[in-house]
């Protein structure tokens, strides 16, 4: 019962986000009142722009950072290691342990493999959690985490999210759900898995069950109250970034390549996602596709309005035609929500312009507003990619700002009524 007494006494509410990426899911926390103890996040390009959005000169945004923990990019495993005496003496004073275990193992968007070592990872998670004793946990990963993977060799399966379920259960109440993000006022589909729990001693095993329903309850409030509409779509994120209407300049931070000269915000999402952004928004460094690309571009954004295959991956006739072995590409519905971002950039292509997006126009979809900076390669390759989060990786792989603000609000009124019991 000292961990419980000790979070008591704590002024505000604290967490610290494992696996913390970009910062999306911080910043929400953030935004919706939570002070971030530290965060944890192994890739270099990621904590830089961590670093460089949540700024210690920024009360509001600032990391708290425990002098005793160097502030620099950590594997889990190795801070575990080799800071041991320094996360025994913060056990007790964590209210919320909140992060995403790298997904890519799980991915239906990728090779699903058990083997995987980054399906280990929430087992550093777990260990964590002994470590730290938060009173409460979230946890988001892609809808194939709850999928059953195969063993092989074996008539048997392995199923990530139950496991980690049973694995906290012996200490929490949990709940879990997929949800999808365009419920919450983004203007993307986006299935994620999330779970809550909250320690068993606390006794709100009851109340919790109603988690995630009270949570999509308070959204319309949530969005009418910030000016933002319900059902936002591709066009109202980014029709403000269009070429046509803005032109183009050379990038300021990428020699030889040019970038959308920005005018203005068009919708009320566009205003919100500006927050007080005095600046032209950055990240909006265009690809260099060369003419007979944006032609074949041209064509597929044609024959995908015509065929009717908006959002969705383009025809099999269209595919043959151009001779493209890639299957996964989508021509975006500028009258709907779009399709899940991911963080291969020719994925997706814009609903009129013959290119793919820019990194600010994926942010756009992701809720970041148009301040947050993105650092490290814009896009990597080959065996870098096992070892590398670019830009474009790192919005996708992001929790949305905005529904992580709606969690953070939700998690509050939970942490009321823990510290009122």
């Amino acid at each position: 019962m000292g961990v419980l007494n000790c979070a008591v006494g704590s002024a505000s509410p604290t967490f610290v986000d494992v696996f913390a990426g970009c910062g999306g899911l911080s910043l929400g926390l953030k935004r919706a009142g939570w002070n971030g103890l530290f965060a944890i996040e192994k890739d270099a390009f990621a904590f830089e722009t961590l670093s460089q959005n949540f700024d210690p000169n920024h009360d509001r945004l600032s990391f708290m950072w425990p002098e005793s923990i160097e502030k620099r990019p950590w594997d889990i495993h190795d801070l575990i290691s080799n800071c041991a005496d320094e996360l025994d003496d913060l056990s007790g004073q964590v209210d919320l342990l909140a992060g995403g275990p790298p997904c890519q193992g799980f991915s239906a968007a990728g090779r699903r493999r058990l083997e995987d070592p980054r399906n280990k990872l929430f087992e550093a998670y777990l260990e964590l959690v002994e470590i730290l004793q938060p009173r409460m946990v979230l946890i988001e990963n892609v809808r194939g985490f709850t999928s059953d993977f195969k063993i092989k060799e074996s008539d048997q399966t392995k199923n990530f999210s139950s496991t980690l379920q049973s694995e906290l259960g012996s200490s929490f109440d949990v709940t879990s759900k997929i949800i999808q993000s365009r419920d919450y006022g983004l203007p993307q589909t986006r299935p994620r898995f999330f779970l809550v729990g909250v320690r068993k001693e606390i006794g709100v095993a009851e109340k919790l069950s109603s988690f995630f329903y009270e949570l999509e309850q308070q959204s319309e409030a949530f969005l009418r109250a910030r000016n933002l509409p319900l059902r936002p779509t591709s066009s109202d994120a980014i029709s403000d970034l269009e070429i046509s209407r803005n032109g183009t300049a050379p990038s300021i931070e990428s020699k030889g390549f040019n970038a959308i000269a920005y005018r203005s915000p068009l919708t009320s999402y566009q205003k919100a996602m500006r927050d007080g952004c005095e600046n032209p928004p950055g990240d909006t460094r265009l690809a260099r596709h060369r003419p007979h690309i944006r032609k074949r571009f041209a064509e597929i954004i044609k024959h995908s309005k015509n065929e009717n295959r908006l959002n969705v991956t383009i025809s099999v006739k269209t595919r043959k035609k151009y001779g493209l072995k890639k299957t996964a590409i989508r021509v975006l519905d500028p009258d709907d929500r779009s399709p899940t971002i991911t963080s291969l950039p020719d994925d997706l292509l814009h609903y009129s312009e013959p290119r793919t997006l820019t990194v600010r126009e994926t942010a756009r979809l992701q809720s970041f507003p148009d301040w947050f900076a993105f650092k490290g390669s814009y896009t990597t390759g080959g065996h870098r990619r096992r070892v590398e989060v670019p830009r474009f990786t790192q919005v996708a792989n992001a929790v949305p700002p905005l529904l992580a603000e709606q969690l953070g609000n939700q998690l509050l009124k939970y942490l009321r009524t823990i510290r009122a019991t």
